[in-house]
């Protein structure tokens, strides 16, 4: 029976939450700060950066085809044991509960992209003292959630480009922006909290006073 519906619940728990998360997540910081929060892709076209915001909008538009797929049957899911599709379920909503903390917790400093010029608050509080990076972390148990619900080749897809996408963009984007605008202080915070995994992706010290993972 849950994998007969499992598609149909894969692709409406998928479009409640990105609605939520960047819908009306946009519009509740609009209505606070006057911005919708999104700066877009960095990076000239080709760059590593720019690879990152191109697998990151692929991620979320082969969620999405994944569940629709499976339902039209273009693509074929093999059925998995009940318990593994209502794990899938639960740690999908579980992931989705946990990106919309993480926004909620980095209150008017929340951004989709990075705008070089532009200088917010340091968060460390909240989820942001058990990993540096906790809405990605979250956003990636989402998509591995729904791997389980509709487990194809394309939703496996979606969290492969998920995960690449994120690499590039927090380590070649966000944290070289965060050491340039906060230095010490978000040193010192990455120096004891990991990147996606508490503890994991630790930035030292370098000999010459430069962070290196």
């Amino acid at each position: 029976m849950m994998s007969e519906v499992a598609p149909a619940l894969a692709l409406g728990l998928y479009l409640a939450g990105l609605v939520t998360a960047f819908g009306v997540r946009s519009w509740i910081h609009r209505r606070r700060t006057g911005s919708s929060g999104f700066r877009g892709v960095s990076g000239a076209p080709g760059s590593p950066e720019w690879w990152g915001g191109i697998l990151f909008a692929a991620a979320l538009v082969l969620g999405a085809a994944g569940p629709v797929l499976a339902l039209t049957g273009t693509v074929a899911a093999p059925r998995l044991p009940q318990a593994l599709s209502w794990a899938g379920a639960v740690v999908t909503v579980v992931g989705f509960l946990g990106v919309l903390a993480a926004q909620a917790g980095m209150g008017a400093s929340w951004r989709v992209g990075v705008d070089a010029t532009e200088r917010t608050e340091l968060v460390t509080t909240g989820a942001f003292a058990v990993v540096r990076n906790p809405i990605f972390t979250a956003m990636l148990t989402t998509l591995a959630g729904l791997t389980l619900l509709v487990p194809t080749v394309v939703t496996a897809a979606a969290w492969l480009c998920l995960l690449v996408a994120v690499e590039l963009q927090v380590r070649l984007v966000e944290e070289p922006y965060l050491l340039s605008t906060h230095r010490q202080a978000y040193a010192s915070y990455a120096a004891h909290v990991g990147r996606f995994m508490p503890g994991l992706g630790r930035l030292r010290p370098a000999p010459l006073g430069e962070l290196t993972p």
